[in-house]
């Protein structure tokens, strides 16, 4: 907390910075705590919204970010802030407080499927998720800017239409393969593999790379086991993640020739929300679609 206080003051809040009333003519300040986020304030808003996503470097690992004074002024003039929640990314929750905006209207992702500190925190991969929030955008953009209401729910629709493809998807993949066994690295995808009916297996060593706490012997044994003797048919791998465990079962599976399907906690630049997830979706497809499988 004294660091982001410090933040506060190197940004020159002690002094008060800036703030401005929604008008017709002005863009509505949205900030975004994760890239996928600020793709569907875009999506909903169009041009009435000026974004700016924090999370954005897909070579970033995300559990590496730390804020900066630049961070600390956007949020301090956002007049709706999007977060993940639960505390996946607590230093937003300390921004606000340390920052706060008097109107500003906060969308938390979590809070839309119940999810809460210990669950899974990778909302995002919940197909029920981004249709929550763009609807919850949508709302908050017609509250602050009546004039542009049907603007926004004619973008609303339109988003809600594309992601309605991920939800087909996944309705496809699951009749193909529910069941399937697969393992993780990491528990990013974990709620898009419940979503698809496969039977996840190595949790615990999943939970303690995410936590990065050391995975026990007998989870490590499990996980390799499950590798070699081909008892799951796909590895699914946080690529933004790189450590020497990860790689090493990565290279096991590679040995065994078990798929290695990669993933990603920040959305790649040059695509939008809907496409990226159905890339990984394809490529889950593909690799139990194979010989192997």
């Amino acid at each position: 907390m004294r660091a982001v206080a410090g933040l506060l003051i190197t940004a020159g809040l002690a002094a008060g910075l800036p703030t401005y009333g929604v008008a017709a003519d002005r863009q509505i300040a949205v900030v975004a705590a994760e890239n996928f986020y600020g793709d569907i304030a875009r999506q909903v808003g169009g041009d009435r919204v000026a974004v700016v996503s924090i999370m954005s470097n897909p070579d970033q690992d995300p559990h590496l970010f730390e804020t900066t004074p630049a961070v600390v002024r956007q949020l301090a003039n956002a007049q709706v802030v999007i977060l993940n929640g639960a505390n996946y990314d607590p230093w937003m929750d300390k921004l606000l407080t340390v920052a706060p905006r008097s109107g500003r209207i906060v969308i938390n992702a979590a809070e839309f499927n119940g999810r809460k500190p210990g669950d899974n925190p990778h909302v995002w991969y919940d197909p029920a998720t981004m249709p929550a929030v763009a609807t919850a955008l949508a709302d908050a953009l017609e509250k602050l800017d009546s004039a542009h209401a049907s603007d926004y729910a004619t973008r609303l629709k339109v988003t809600l239409d594309s992601l309605a493809r991920i939800t087909q998807r996944v309705a496809q993949i699951k009749a193909r393969h529910a069941g399937i066994a697969v393992t993780a690295t990491e528990p990013v995808f974990g709620l898009m593999v419940d979503a698809l009916g496969l039977t996840m297996r190595n949790q615990h060593f999943q939970l303690a790379m995410m936590n990065d706490t050391e995975p026990s012997a007998r989870d490590v044994a499990a996980l390799e086991s499950d590798l070699k003797e081909h008892k799951v048919k796909a590895l699914i791998y946080n690529s933004q993640v790189s450590e020497k465990l990860t790689e090493r079962m990565r290279a096991i599976a590679g040995a065994a020739k078990v798929p290695v399907i990669a993933v990603t906690e920040t959305m790649p630049a040059n695509t939008s929300f809907q496409d990226w997830v159905l890339g990984e979706l394809n490529a889950v497809d593909k690799a139990l679609s194979g010989p192997n499988s």
